[in-house]
């Protein structure tokens, strides 16, 4: 769980970066999968997944900084030159960025964007257990009866004492909501299915599953009112999937009846 795993040479091989590039590995692969079984064009999803990765990363650190704003102010390097990073940052941005990108490419964003989903919650689950291993995104104090984690020295989580491993049960939820994306994919295209519902139905299962596991954490992350900043965030990622949900329906409905 330390920062630095082994050293190849004088380079040393930290945990989070080694798990973040098997995260974008492993998601890039299950994107060009997918991609081939859905008939869409594997080059051009390699487009979308290439840059949106890179804005993606700009924009967690954007949105970081924005969070840390004070500590930003006092000490800019701290925070830009750090690995801090708010995943909520980065999948808003990813998003933008992939709609534009299909706009000016002439691509369906949502047949794109369905596809790429569970790929993007396979690299979160790798991601997480990047955290694990610097020891960010820690839990609250363990109380008795609760399975707690205690960090060694040199993690950025609190050492010698038992914290709840909010980064494993993060990891855990992003894996099966990819395994829930795919199988909900599969079943639902042998029928048809509306565009945009994979991308909906992760939104609401992060969401719901981020709100909930904020509850547990304990590192210093913002806060809008009596919620952290990932909390309030969600709240509006669930009823966005929603509203976009009603309206793909609606679309989707239109079409069949002109179609007729």
């Amino acid at each position: 769980m330390g920062y630095i795993l082994f050293n190849i040479g004088p380079i040393p091989i930290h945990g989070y970066g080694l798990m973040i590039g098997i995260g974008i590995v492993a998601a890039v692969l299950l994107i060009m999968l997918r991609a081939k079984s859905a008939g869409l064009d594997p080059d051009k999803a390699w487009g979308i997944v290439f840059w949106s990765t890179i804005v993606g990363f700009g924009g967690g650190k954007l949105m970081y900084m924005i969070v840390e704003h004070e500590q930003l102010i006092k000490d800019p390097m701290s925070v830009i030159g750090s690995s801090g990073f708010v995943v909520y940052g980065g999948i808003i941005a990813g998003l933008i960025f992939a709609f534009a990108y299909s706009k000016i490419k002439k691509l369906s964003f949502m047949k794109y964007i369905d596809l790429f989903m569970p790929g993007l919650s396979v690299g979160q689950g790798f991601g997480r257990l990047g955290c694990l291993m610097a020891g960010c995104c820690y839990g609250r104090h363990a109380h008795a009866g609760e399975w707690g984690i205690i960090f060694p020295e040199g993690c950025m989580a609190p050492s010698g004492v038992s914290l709840i491993p909010t980064q494993v049960y993060s990891s855990i939820g992003n894996f099966a909501i990819a395994a829930a994306l795919i199988i909900v994919d599969y079943a639902m295209r042998k029928r048809g299915r509306t565009p945009g519902t994979i991308l909906c139905l992760y939104l609401v299962l992060y969401g719901v599953g981020r709100f909930v596991i904020e509850i547990f954490r304990n590192d210093v992350r913002g806060s809008v009112g009596v919620l952290s900043t990932s909390q309030f965030i969600s709240i509006f990622m669930v009823a966005a999937a929603i509203i976009i949900y009603i309206i793909q329906r609606i679309r989707t409905f239109r079409a069949k009846t002109y179609s007729n």
